[in-house]
């Protein structure tokens, strides 16, 4: 754990630790935040609900993050459902000192800064492929995505992606019939194994050379 990694968690640990289990809410759209989170354990979804009903996943903090930092900063209404996406154990402080410690600790405002400006390139990423891709360049954007924050490297090169088809669905945007046609024809490729807990990639180098072929 670096310096200003470890004076995050000092700071946070001086605050209330909450638990949530898998599919809980740690706060609900349009409603008042209790605070700021600080992620000891567990993933955490940020969502919004499209007009087809469908969740639609925009961003996912896992075990270091802190959030939501724009609200506590700019004190902006909060338009997303945060859910637990396994069991959560996170610190909550107020808002108020989350943003004074910030102000007090500029290297830490610098290291959020660079998360926030990694998670717009991902952003803009994103809608290249929304709008210049088809569905497949879709999904694996978010397969690729979720291997490189999330992923377990594997012996033999391989990486383990502990997302079900579910969650593809969910931070594709896609119905769940279409990411399972075009999951089937990955594993027909040899491309990836799927169990009950999650997907395997066998040849990321392959899968990234098929996603830049797709624009």
């Amino acid at each position: 754990m670096s310096d200003t990694a470890q004076k995050i968690a000092s700071f946070f640990t001086a605050y209330p630790l909450r638990t949530f289990e898998k599919r809980e809410l740690l706060a609900r759209a349009e409603d008042r935040l209790p605070g700021v989170f600080y992620i000891i354990e567990g993933r955490v979804s940020q969502y919004d609900i499209a007009p087809s009903g469908n969740e639609v996943v925009v961003n996912v903090f896992k075990p270091g993050a802190f959030f939501p930092m724009s609200w506590a900063m700019n004190n902006t209404p909060n338009h997303y459902f945060f859910e637990a996406g396994t069991k959560v154990v996170a610190h909550l402080a107020p808002a108020a000192d989350a943003v004074q410690f910030l102000k007090d600790n500029p290297d830490v405002t610098f290291d959020l800064l660079g998360r926030v400006y990694r998670g717009v390139d991902g952003v803009l990423r994103r809608m290249a492929h929304l709008m210049g891709g088809d569905a497949k360049s879709r999904l694996l954007f978010e397969l690729l995505n979720a291997a490189y924050r999330f992923g377990e490297a594997q012996e033999g090169g391989s990486v383990y992606v502990p997302f079900k088809e579910s969650d593809l669905a969910r931070h594709s945007g896609l119905a769940r019939e279409t990411v399972n046609r075009t999951i089937q024809s990955l594993k027909t490729a040899e491309l990836v194994d799927v169990t009950h807990s999650g997907i395997t990639i066998k040849h990321i180098d392959q899968i990234e050379a098929m996603l830049g072929a797709a624009l």
